[in-house]
């Protein structure tokens, strides 16, 4: 806009200054051309207007030179702002403002005068065209643009690290005074912040800033016209500063000894504990693989593994150590970025059930066996800590030592109701949990000869005459020889025999009889073999 303004100025300049040497050319010359109106120069003041200014008001001044001041020369205006925002007055020339501008809306104007004879109606002067430039003031805030302001630096960071550049811009007329010269300073952010005056380039100015002490800050800059004079317009904006994570910190342990208690019975892959070491990092830079330092080389008894989730590690130990996976090598020490802590791991016992040495029992007995007699023993032993006491819950027929597992007679035995004992031998322990075990024994009651033979049945049989064969007879005994039963039939001896019937012994379990029903009976021998 300047260099316009500037360019028709002096062109105009250049228009009055050929105007009046051509008109002094004709005048030496002495030509026909007397008769013919001269062309002759302006003369106006300078035309600036204050903006923003509410008071109309002469800002210049057009006039012929031709003019005697015999009002015989109108002056007529036009082009942009004429009559709107300009006029003149057409007898003496003078230039008014009608209403107040702002150089923000049009900096300058550029309009056209003429002077013409009253009496001719004639032009007195060719069109002239000049420009009124309006004059800036300072009426504008600067303003911050791109708003808001995000950055973030890396902790520790060396001092002059740049964290964002502010700009502002102010619409008044830079090229005028100093209503656009803007200055930037901090309000809010010291002693860890600076600006840059001139750029708004925000530095640091605080050596090894640390995120895990303070994450975040809030920097409040200021920017003010007039190059920070008094007067002048200000305004401000906020950059939020985020310190990012770099490694700079170790692991630790919050105890140096860890207890766990595992119990003895617990199946492989039984989580014995969690243990966790603290990192102030975040990230990548605070994942953890933990290791164990086993003084025994060869046990293999326990792992540890991390959790990707929660970074604990997830154990089966004896010692530990817990090392950053990614070290900033800038922040590299020995021993710095790991930390070690022993592991205790107490076996619990665990309640468990008797065993029997045996899996199953089996014992024979007569059974004319007194009460009390011994039949055999079952043992039974606990691998708990503490040996509990063994109780059985027996059976009617025999009965068991709660303290040695003895099984003895406790009634009187009959093979032949009963041949046959299984016996379940329930152990438990007086642990708190009341674990128990059974086994089976099995009894066999062996048979003895305290039965006596009897008939088989109720014999009443009629003979015919002349019939020799009456009866067949057999006979039974609930007991049960190993070879067998073997029947001896004979009479009675101390009954009344009629001589006029025998019995004839077959040697097996039947017999021939041609006697008298009424005077016969079965009797067994001395001997008889079952």
């Amino acid at each position: 806009e300047n260099a316009i303004l500037l360019w028709l100025f002096f062109l105009q300049l250049v228009i009055h200054l050929g105007s009046q040497g051509l008109e002094t050319q004709q005048l030496a010359q002495g030509s026909s051309h007397l008769h013919r109106r001269l062309r002759r120069g302006w003369i106006w003041k300078q035309l600036f207007v204050p903006e923003e200014d509410p008071t109309p008001r002469v800002i210049g001044q057009l006039k012929s030179d031709s003019d005697r001041g015999e009002y015989s020369i109108k002056y007529v205006l036009s082009g942009e702002g004429a009559g709107d925002a300009f006029e003149i007055d057409e007898y003496s020339g003078e230039i008014r403002t009608l209403k107040k501008l702002d150089r923000e809306e049009k900096a300058f104007y550029v309009l056209q005068a003429q002077a013409i004879n009253r009496r001719s109606n004639e032009p007195e002067e060719p069109q002239s065209e000049f420009i009124i430039k309006v004059q800036d003031i300072n009426d504008n805030v600067p303003q911050f643009q791109n708003e808001p302001y995000v950055s973030s630096i890396p902790e520790m960071c060396p001092t002059g690290t740049t964290v964002a550049q502010v700009t502002a811009t102010d619409a008044d007329d830079p090229m005028f005074g100093n209503n656009a010269k803007l200055i930037y300073s901090i309000l809010q952010g010291e002693p860890y912040f600076s600006v840059e005056p001139k750029t708004g380039i925000i530095v640091t100015s605080w050596p090894n800033m640390d995120r895990e002490a303070r994450e975040q800050y809030l920097v409040v800059v200021q920017v003010k016209d007039m190059l920070g004079l008094s007067g002048g317009y200000s305004s401000s904006t906020t950059v939020t500063v985020s310190l990012t994570d770099v490694n700079d910190n170790g692991p630790t342990f919050q105890h140096h000894l860890y207890t766990f208690v595992l119990p003895e019975n617990a199946p492989m892959g039984t989580t014995v504990g969690r243990i966790m070491a603290e990192d102030g990092d975040i990230g990548i830079n605070a994942k953890m693989t933990y290791s164990l330092e086993d003084d025994l080389e060869e046990s293999s008894t326990f792992i540890i593994q991390t959790d990707p989730l929660t970074q604990e590690g997830v154990i089966l130990l004896v010692k530990v150590n817990a090392v950053n996976d990614h070290v900033d090598t800038r922040f590299l020490a020995l021993e710095e970025f790991s930390d070690r802590a022993t592991l205790k791991i107490v076996v619990e016992d665990v309640d468990e059930p008797p065993v029997f040495l045996s899996p199953l029992y089996e014992w024979k007995v007569p059974e004319n066996a007194a009460v009390g007699t011994v039949v055999g023993s079952v043992s039974a032993r606990d691998t708990d800590t503490v040996n509990s006491p063994i109780r059985n819950d027996a059976t009617k027929a025999f009965k068991i030592d709660p303290n040695n597992g003895t099984i003895t007679v406790a009634k009187a035995l009959d093979r032949e109701t009963s041949n046959w004992h299984n016996q379940m031998s329930i152990f438990t322990t007086a642990a708190r949990n009341h674990l128990s075990s059974s086994v089976v024994v099995f009894i066999k009651v062996l048979d003895i000869n305290d039965n006596v033979p009897r008939l088989a049945r109720d014999y009443q049989p009629y003979i015919c005459e002349g019939t020799q064969l009456i009866q067949l007879l057999s006979a039974v005994d609930p007991d049960d020889p190993v070879e067998g039963h073997h029947f001896y039939f004979s009479m009675v001896p101390e009954k009344h025999i009629n001589p006029n019937f025998t019995i004839r012994d077959n040697q097996g379990t039947t017999s021939l009889t041609l006697s008298d029903s009424n005077n016969i009976s079965l009797l067994e021998p001395p001997k008889l073999s079952h």
